[in-house]
């Protein structure tokens, strides 16, 4: 039996979704809130590890992610011409033989996936809606939210993403987000390779990932001065001149955007986030990338927090006391997240000065052979 019997997840992205599946699946009453009122997400793809999918699998969403995404079972690290410098083979997540070594779907598609589990447990989903006030005592939290309804939780879950507000009301002096340095670029294009492909420019890093059995998504990381958001309509022309330096595949995108291709295009600055443990404060709890944000060189900022919300219900259902479920929900989480966040920040900072390519492969795999044990 759970130590609960009411949780509001704040945040209705993967790691929030995940939690509030998890916690339905263990007789909990589940409130989700979620600020976006159509509950949608940008159109680019993601990469899914395979630590991710066996993640997944626990939720018990993994057949529909395997079977309406991509996937492949080796990287082909090449120069920026497209000529193969090293093919890495990827072993299988101890106890996932059964699935890919790793996959890739479109955020949409796995949003779509997910928000279908969330209301088949039952969990109550409230769109449009964030929190105006949380105050907790002994016993229980009481939220007012931004409609004026009101509500009484023997449990918060704050999923609300690297800019967090929950992070910010609970959390006064918790370190803020850290621009990364880089900027990540996104575009759907059609799948030309079987394997993963990461092409390495001299300051910019490439990379070709399937999302279906027709379709990749490039993926574009540049060194940026400043974090800054840049305006839509130059997407396309600003993502053709960082790809000048490549040829290849990436020669071909890189003229169909010049010809005015209508490729789907998505960028973002790249932040970092590990904040120390505890992650609760009361009966208030931080998940997924409110406390661990990461830049993408691992794949595997949503894997940690999938992770995080199978781990989060099971101390839930295995302890007898709240503080110890919630202390020990980030005692198994914590070196684990900052493996992801340290390396991801590392491989970063190398491909921004043109570091050592050994290093950075290096760091990847060490990191993707610690992720691959059990959680």
């Amino acid at each position: 039996m759970a130590l609960v019997n009411k949780v509001l997840v704040i945040g209705g992205g993967i790691g929030g979704m995940c939690a509030a599946i998890q916690c339905a699946k263990q007789g909990i009453a589940v409130d989700l809130v979620e600020i976006s009122p159509e509950w949608t997400v940008y159109g680019a793809g993601i990469t899914v590890s395979g630590p991710t999918l066996r993640a997944l699998r626990s939720v018990g969403v993994v057949d529909e992610v395997v079977r309406r995404g991509g996937h492949w079972s080796a990287i082909d690290i090449c120069n920026a011409d497209g000529v193969v410098l090293n093919t890495v083979p990827m072993a299988h997540a101890v106890g996932a033989d059964e699935l890919p070594p790793a996959g890739g779907i479109m955020r949409p598609v796995l949003a779509d996936i997910l928000s279908q589990a969330t209301r088949a447990t039952g969990v109550q989903v409230r769109l449009g809606l964030s929190f105006a006030q949380i105050n907790q005592d002994a016993d229980g939290v009481d939220v007012v939210f931004t409609d004026g309804s009101q509500g009484r939780y023997d449990l918060v879950i704050g999923a609300d993403g690297v800019n967090s507000k929950v992070r910010e009301a609970l959390f006064p002096g918790a370190p803020a987000p850290r621009f990364s340095g880089q900027g990540s670029w996104r575009c759907v294009v059609p799948r030309t390779r079987r394997n993963s492909t990461i092409f390495m420019g001299a300051t910019t890093k490439a990379g070709l990932n399937p999302v279906s059995d027709t379709e990749s998504y490039l993926f574009v990381l540049d060194h940026r001065d400043n974090f800054d958001f840049i305006p839509a309509a130059q997407w396309p022309a600003l993502l053709a001149e960082l790809l000048q330096e490549f040829g290849g595949d990436l020669a071909g995108i890189r003229q169909g955007l010049l010809d005015g291709n209508s490729y789907s295009i998505v960028y973002r600055p790249l932040m970092g986030l590990m904040m120390d443990a505890p992650w609760h404060r009361g009966r208030v709890v931080l998940l997924g990338d409110a406390v661990h944000a990461t830049t993408p060189h691992l794949a595997s900022g949503a894997g940690i927090a999938v992770e995080g919300a199978v781990v989060l219900a099971e101390e839930l259902v295995r302890c007898q006391f709240l503080e110890g479920a919630l202390r020990a929900y980030a005692g198994r989480r914590y070196d684990r997240a900052r493996l992801v966040v340290s390396s991801s920040m590392r491989m970063g900072e190398i491909e921004q000065t043109g570091g050592s390519k050994e290093e950075h492969t290096r760091v990847m795999l060490n990191a993707m052979t610690t992720l691959s044990a059990p959680i």
